[in-house]
């Protein structure tokens, strides 16, 4: 375990006089940092504890939409989000031999309509931007974990991995899609996760195509995909690849991240275009992710001092574009909320769901319309790629969904 004060660009400017409760969050990625910087803001006493023995590299490009802009102007990071956007130009669709069948410059499949509001940006740069703004204040656990707690009239009692006991007044799992915490406190994954059958492995290599901001999608018929976009001012390509399967969850997602690469250079090996060049790459980079798209869906998001916040309480998916805007959403709110009743959970854990309940569910349904539109069942156009032209009603959902929550100001 490393103990780690990251370097900060905004000084910590906490509202309350005297340190107020301890909070631990579990999870180091966008949802868990953004709560940290806002507690740490209230002056709560914040931990943070990340498996990982670094802030996490690569993964996908996210989008930040509607309240959740305001969200980042409120945190002081707009101007440097939007500096670090993608800012790519449009996209083109391609077949096995590389030949272009079409493209457009309306709209991006990772970042819907080009030109608009909304910033598109790599999901490390905007974990790293938040991270960094948290300030002095926020201690970070890295190569740590938690390994039991025990809840108690007066706070809870945790075990790292490490073998160190601390108790703290809070806990709030932050830790993604297989929630440890989740897991400890609520009972098996099995109970919450809702997978719907396509799995999604995504990498970085270097720019051999000579990309300048755009998006390649490239689908083969028996409905595997890729897509690249240039990344890093054009200097990286990320890699996708999707594919939908009825396997069992556990043969479909070994632990070992070699198994895991493995598995992806098997059953893509088919593809053509770039494709052979993309899987040797992915075996010489770190930057490699691979998971099961799907949503979680829970009654309840807190049990007594324990809440979990973003993909661990309610997951929307990838295909809903709204996982990032909602957990940034969701942050400042569950801030918010214990900032406003001075840190009792048994006020604040209630107030934080019931304002967020319709938010997250407007959001997670966007998942059905996209579904039904590029999914199985959707009417494939003369090319077999559906919904090249036309991005669908989907996204008005999303945008609908977006800028329907009315933000509070805690301050």
């Amino acid at each position: 375990m490393t103990t780690t004060p990251l370097p900060h660009t905004t000084p910590a400017h906490p509202d309350a006089t005297e340190p107020r409760a301890s909070v631990l969050v579990s999870g180091a990625g966008i949802a868990g940092t953004a709560l940290a910087y806002w507690l740490q803001r209230y002056g709560f006493r914040v931990t943070v504890v990340e498996r990982a023995p670094a802030l996490r590299g690569g993964g996908q490009a996210v989008d930040i939409r509607g309240n959740a802009l305001e969200v980042v102007d409120r945190m002081g990071l707009l101007a440097e989000v939007r500096a670090r956007r993608t800012g790519l130009r449009g996209m083109s669709l391609v077949d096995g031999d590389g030949r272009e069948l079409r493209r457009t410059t309306e709209w991006t499949v990772t970042g819907g309509p080009v030109g608009g509001p909304d910033v598109e940006i790599l999901r490390d740069e905007l974990a790293e931007l938040i991270a960094g703004a948290t300030g002095p204040g926020v201690e970070y656990r890295f190569d740590d974990t938690i390994d039991t707690l025990v809840q108690h009239g007066e706070g809870v009692q945790v075990r790292f991995r490490d073998g160190e006991e601390r108790s703290f007044d809070l806990v709030v799992g932050a830790d993604g899609l297989h929630s440890n915490t989740r897991r400890l406190v609520f009972g098996p994954e099995r109970d919450y996760l809702h997978p719907v059958g396509c799995y999604v492995a995504g990498w970085s290599v270097p720019n051999h195509l000579g990309l300048d901001r755009w998006e390649v999608v490239h689908q083969a018929e028996d409905g595997w995909g890729c897509l690249v976009m240039t990344v890093r001012d054009n200097a990286e390509l990320r890699v996708f690849v999707d594919f939908a399967t009825d396997e069992p969850l556990d043969r479909m997602l070994p632990r070992d991240r070699a198994e895991q690469r493995k598995l992806i250079a098997e059953r893509a090996a088919h593809l053509r275009w770039e494709v052979p060049r993309f899987l040797a790459g992915m075996w010489e980079t770190e930057a490699f992710h691979y998971d099961v798209v799907a949503q979680i869906r829970m009654d309840r998001w807190s049990q007594d001092r324990v809440a979990l916040l973003g993909d661990a309480g309610y997951c929307c998916s990838p295909f809903t574009g709204q996982g990032t805007s909602v957990a940034l959403t969701a942050a400042y709110v569950l801030a918010g909320e214990l900032h406003a009743a001075d840190g009792d959970h048994r006020t604040a854990f209630p107030a934080y769901e019931q304002r967020l309940r319709g938010h997250v569910a407007a959001n997670q349904a966007i998942l059905d319309l996209t579904r039904d539109h590029y999914g199985d069942g959707a009417a494939a156009d003369a090319d077999g790629v559906t919904g090249f032209d036309r991005p669908g009603p989907e996204l008005d959902a999303v945008f609908r969904a977006a800028t329907a929550f009315d933000l509070p100001d805690y301050a």
